[in-house]
């Protein structure tokens, strides 16, 4: 607790009361905090900055490019040049990080958490809690199909420990036989609810809205059939972000769960808003590339439910990544202009891998050839926040401020790509209304450079929007008002990112409304939301 109120300061006197120690680490009551402060304006909230971290797309999903290195070193660096900034991470699924041979989701050597091994494996309990909830509802689905309140069972069963054989299950009930789904935790839709959700009231009317099933054809929601506060009663410490620091001792909020790919895969918005009103500079981490992660902050946190927009972005890639197959080297580039196109000041960082310091003049080379912003470049793993520290005045100044060396401004327009304005009012204005399919042509267009006209509808597409759009209609909700979520591959942005620019396409396969996160997921690759095959 001495070590909090180190770095929480004067704060400590109010946000004392909503910490409870748990172990290594504390976990936050951050309904209740926020919901404080909104009460006692007197407390001086601070409006913390969000700096995004996402990556280049990686060339293959089980590769990290260095996220979670790159946040926890970036915070370091800007603690050590007296900046007030702390972090916000995802929680990792346990059985695919832990277990794999990918490693954790704390960092790693000098850039990583202080004890990592609690977050790689289960933290508090947050995923377990959320498991055994939807686990529980699926429960309660049985009931009411054995009592006649229901003919189907839509919501699936979940599970943290990956398994081939729970892609698919047939169970025998004797007379009839039933189907079951399961899917991973995080990418559940009790998850995305979490991560959506600012107080335990929302929470209550999104997990009453959720579809269980359907009687005669039309959908039955969980709130006319079971008591809500079962439910909730779970959830109490999932909902709360966990502190943590670093192993140099910089604050860090652990809260919800990973895979943009097949996800949200962001941080909760309750967490982000938190620690927006601790620091001054708060460094969010999103899933996967730029094209999952960054673009589901962006678009859904941001855009639709009014998530901090970023100051500034930090774009991580591997030296590998970016440069060693000519026929993906336009990934990164596409990554870094969009999202300086957006008005938001975005900078490339390297993270080095051992044998590659030779390499640090011809990237700096590539990227002012490029039209880049200054890139950081160094290994983090080896040498933690304090190769880069000397590397972040332009960073500090995009974010206007106040550091050792550095005074508050903001960088000359020529430093990075010119804002494009018109672009920047389309992505700020909410979707919600737009014909859904519409929406995903935007999203083709903005997040992976595919044109509308190259959107494709695989065979099932139109049988599965008809079913979407019926489900809603049954509940009273039209589609159209839902935030589409794009299931898709990690590792890819298009159907064929090989192909030149003028035939790449996406498809659209399949789509899935979750009713009670206001989501419809659109799955526009095979990657599985299901239990994974092997350890990655």
């Amino acid at each position: 607790m001495e070590l909090l109120s180190a770095q929480m300061g004067d704060y400590m006197t109010t946000f004392e009361d909503f910490m409870k120690p748990y172990g290594l680490v504390s976990k936050i009551d951050a309904f209740g905090y926020l919901d404080y402060l909104k009460t006692h304006p007197e407390e001086g909230r601070k409006q913390g900055k969000v700096v995004l971290v996402t990556a280049d797309t990686p060339l293959k999903a089980s590769r990290g490019e260095g996220k979670t290195t790159t946040t926890i070193a970036l915070i370091d660096a800007l603690r050590a040049r007296g900046v007030d900034a702390a972090a916000v991470l995802r929680q990792p699924s346990m059985g695919i990080t832990a277990a794999g041979s990918k490693g954790g989701a704390s960092g790693g050597g000098k850039a990583s958490l202080a004890h990592p091994e609690l977050v790689d494996w289960g933290l508090c309990g947050e995923m377990a809690a959320i498991e055994n909830a939807q686990n529980l509802l699926v429960s309660f689905a049985e009931k009411a199909a054995d009592e006649g309140l229901l003919d189907t069972i839509l919501l699936p069963r979940v599970s943290e420990v990956p398994s081939r054989s729970l892609r698919q299950i047939a169970v025998d009930r004797g007379k009839s036989n039933r189907s079951e789904r399961v899917v991973l935790t995080p990418t559940c839709e009790l998850m995305q609810i979490v991560v959506l959700s600012r107080s335990m009231d929302e929470i209550a009317q999104r997990v009453a809205a959720m579809t269980a099933g359907t009687k005669d054809g039309k959908p039955v929601t969980f709130g006319s059939f079971v008591d809500l506060w079962r439910i909730t009663n779970m959830l109490g410490g999932a909902v709360q972000p966990a502190y943590m620091t670093t192993q140099a001792g910089s604050p860090v909020y652990v809260h919800c769960g990973p895979f943009a790919n097949v996800s949200l895969g962001i941080p909760s918005l309750v967490s982000v808003e938190m620690a927006c009103a601790l620091h001054d500079v708060v460094v969010v981490e999103a899933g996967y590339g730029a094209d999952a992660g960054a673009q589901k902050w962006l678009d859904i946190a941001a855009r639709e439910f009014g998530a901090a927009w970023p100051t500034a972005a930090v774009v991580v890639t591997r030296a590998t990544t970016w440069r060693d197959d000519p026929a993906l080297r336009w990934r990164y580039p596409f990554h870094i202009n969009r999202l300086e196109g957006l008005g938001i000041a975005t900078f490339p960082l390297v993270n080095l891998w051992e044998g590659e310091d030779g390499e640090i003049p011809d990237l700096r080379e590539t990227a002012q050839q490029l039209g880049f912003r200054r890139p950081i470049i160094g290994n983090l793993f080896r040498d933690g926040g304090q190769v880069v520290s000397d590397q972040l005045n332009d960073l500090i100044t995009a974010l206007g401020v106040t550091a050792d060396g550095v005074p508050a401004g903001s960088l000359d327009a020529e430093s990075g790509a010119q804002t494009a304005q018109a672009q920047v009012v389309q992505d700020l204005q909410s979707h919600q209304g737009i014909d859904i399919v519409d929406q995903m042509r935007w999203i083709a267009r903005s997040a992976y450079g595919v044109p509308a006209e190259r959107v494709l509808e695989g065979p099932l597409f139109a049988d599965s929007l008809a079913q979407a759009r019926s489900l809603c209609q049954g509940e009273g909700l039209d589609l159209n008002d839902m935030v589409p979520v794009a299931v898709k591959s990690p590792a890819t942005m298009t159907d064929n990112d090989n192909a030149p620019e003028n035939e790449r396409t996406v498809t659209l396969k399949k789509m899935e409304v979750h009713t009670g996160a206001g989501l419809v997921q659109v799955n526009l690759t095979t990657s599985l939301t299901t239990p994974m095959p092997k350890i990655v």
